[in-house]
């Protein structure tokens, strides 16, 4: 049935007296879909995106799933159930054209989710699935198999969902379904409603239902997904405002955690599902759609809150107005980005190249300052400490962990399509990174507008103004490629990502449509942007260890250690059948080989020598 999905203004209120209703302290929060719901629906005009009263045999939402290791994890959204109807939620799936009953799930009251978690999955094969409810609403999806052999590998980008825009989403849609992903990432802020999830979610999932039934969705939540301007979360503590400069979560833990379970619960079992405190979940884990492998991150639970752990240099405890402040004043000891826990997940998921090709690391925001103009009236910051590039040496530690396997990174929440080249210890040497347009942007848009002069190297074949290498406003180096500026854009800059994964030759493609582009339209000017996996780390090699020659259809994994150190330099399966290991600095290295992690061949004591100089054969029986 096709719903007709009325613009509303909605002004929120929420009242933080004591009172009835499942979130202590907070009886208005997502009033509209948890409590007595149903007395609030009958308050609501039909056309109220908070009226959830919908026909009873329309109960079931959607589903999300993906495929991981043999296991299929599916969840079903419903909408609100009424006390006298029936909690459980039935999935079946058809083969060779008969459905087949794999399991019932009972269904969560807060947020009105459920999990399916089939395990002896067979993922060399595609299947249709239904999932039912007593009341007679059924919704069917495909669960598409593996592409393991398709050559090329394609994700579509998107985030920042406005409720400023209620209305349907399909010109996305019909684009969308023409390039036919393999996967889907949802970066954040797929609910801008802050104290209204349940309404919220739910009409996400009608905005984008054609193309999210038949294939793996990642979905992750942002600040505004639980009902924040800002997250640092600081590993769970209590915020003492929704803004949250001086870091926490603000709403109950049972809030954020309806959030995190009806927007994640079906994503591959976490790498370590350990509760942060005050027991608010965790799902950082990875993916691997047909050879390239995901790691999703959490990239603001960790994250310190700057206010009263720095010197302010603004209005606001996060926004530096004044150019010539001290970036160092800021970086101060003790300060977190991902935290440890996501550190060594990382590490360990780049020594990992089980069936895998190519390396992506998905999450909220981005790892640099990449905008300068903020807001309506777009006014001039020098530094936004809300974007990742602040703390500055944890901002160095996640993007290292990213060059050591080659790992491009792509994100959203900036509401500005860029594509940017990370910089480390040099311009250039890190990662590449794309941040997704808006889906909607006239919230709170934002501008690439650097101070005339303050740039260098542009790319001279680029046809944008302000490309090449740039320090931004917490003196991280990062390299400008390509972005969409509102006025110089088509929709204003509103839009998502297509990227495309090429296996044969490890490129990358990125592609930044137009939200209304169609069938003949053209991308944002400077899209798409082509880059190589090697690129990935964009270090001067200042010499070779011996070439590595080889043998048997698929090359090894090899990782190369300095034996001074300890350091894990990188961590590859090389494209070919020989491979010339560059290293960056005089030492003596250990090259570790294995057929999926470098755990079966150790040839200590290698030397730095010429491209060529020498060789070495390896072959596993």
């Amino acid at each position: 049935m096709t719903r007709l999905i009325l613009l509303a203004t909605f002004v929120f209120s929420v009242a933080t007296s004591a009172g009835a209703g499942p979130f202590e302290g907070f009886p208005k929060l997502d009033d509209a879909g948890s409590g007595e719901w149903w007395k609030v629906a009958q308050r609501r005009p039909e056309g109220d995106f908070r009226n959830l009263m919908v026909p009873r045999d329309e109960v079931i939402g959607f589903g999300l799933y993906t495929v991981s290791d043999g296991v299929l994890k599916l969840s079903a959204q419903l909408y609100p159930l009424l006390p006298e109807e029936s909690r459980e939620v039935t999935l079946e799936v058809n083969r060779d054209g008969a459905w087949e009953n794999v399991g019932t799930e009972k269904v969560h009251e807060l947020g009105w989710s459920a999990l399916f978690r089939i395990e002896d999955w067979d993922d060399a094969q595609g299947v249709k699935y239904r999932l039912s409810h007593d009341g007679g609403s059924t919704y069917e999806g495909f669960i598409r198999k593996d592409p393991v052999h398709q050559d090329e590998i394609v994700v579509g980008l998107f985030s920042c969902n406005s409720n400023k825009d209620r209305g349907d989403r399909q010109s996305v849609i019909d684009n969308v379904k023409r390039i036919d992903p393999d996967l889907l990432f949802f970066a954040g802020d797929q609910s801008y409603d802050h104290t209204q999830h349940s309404a919220a979610w739910l009409m996400w999932g009608r905005q984008f239902a054609d193309i999210i039934k038949d294939r793996p969705v990642i979905a992750i939540p942002d600040d505004h997904d639980i009902g924040q301007a800002n997250i640092w979360g600081e590993g769970g503590k209590r915020a003492e405002s929704s803004a949250g400069p001086a870091g926490g979560y603000y709403y109950p833990v049972n809030y954020v955690n309806m959030v995190q379970r009806c927007q994640t619960s079906h994503l591959p079992d976490g790498f370590d599902p350990t509760p942060i405190q005050r027991d608010i979940s965790v799902y950082y884990t990875s993916l691997n759609v047909g050879g390239v492998d995901f790691a999703i991150i959490e990239d603001r639970k960790w994250k310190t809150g700057p206010k009263g752990k720095i010197p302010q240099q603004g209005p606001r405890p996060d926004h530096i107005i004044n150019p010539d402040y001290d970036p160092a004043s800021i970086d101060v000891p003790g300060l977190e980005l991902l935290g440890k826990r996501q550190l060594d997940f990382l590490n360990k998921w780049g020594q990992d190249w089980t069936d895998t090709q190519m390396k992506c690391v998905l999450s909220q925001t981005i790892w640099s300052g990449a905008a300068h103009l903020h807001g309506r009236d777009s006014s001039r910051l020098h530094a936004d400490l809300d974007n990742n590039g602040w703390p500055q040496a944890g901002r160095q530690r996640a993007v290292r962990e990213l060059q050591r396997c080659l790992a491009v990174h792509l994100c959203g929440d900036q509401h500005l399509g860029t594509v940017t080249k990370y910089g480390i210890d040099e311009f250039r040497d890190g990662p590449w990174a794309f941040c997704g347009p808006a889906v909607v942007n006239s919230i709170y848009s934002r501008y690439w507008s650097p101070i005339p002069g303050s740039g260098s190297n542009s790319f001279d074949d680029v046809p944008l103004q302000w490309t090449g290498d740039y320090l931004d406003g917490f003196e991280n180096k990062l390299t400008m490629r390509a972005y969409s500026n509102p006025d110089e854009s088509p929709d204003y800059g509103s839009g998502y990502g297509i990227i495309r994964f090429k296996k044969s030759t490890r490129d990358i493609i990125f592609e930044s449509w137009p939200r209304s582009a169609s069938e003949g339209s053209k991308q944002f000017v400077g899209w798409p942007v082509k880059v190589n996996q090697m690129a990935n780390d964009g270090r001067e090699p200042i010499g070779y260890l011996p070439t590595l020659e080889f043998e048997g259809d698929e090359p090894p994994v090899v990782q190369v250690v300095a034996e001074s150190t300890g350091e894990i330099i990188y961590t590859l399966r090389p494209n070919g059948s020989f491979f010339d290991p560059p290293v960056y600095g005089d030492d003596r290295y250990t090259i570790k080989i294995g057929p999926d992690r470098p755990d079966q061949v150790y040839l200590p004591g290698q030397r730095v020598m010429k491209k060529g100089e020498s060789s070495i054969d390896v072959s596993f029986d």
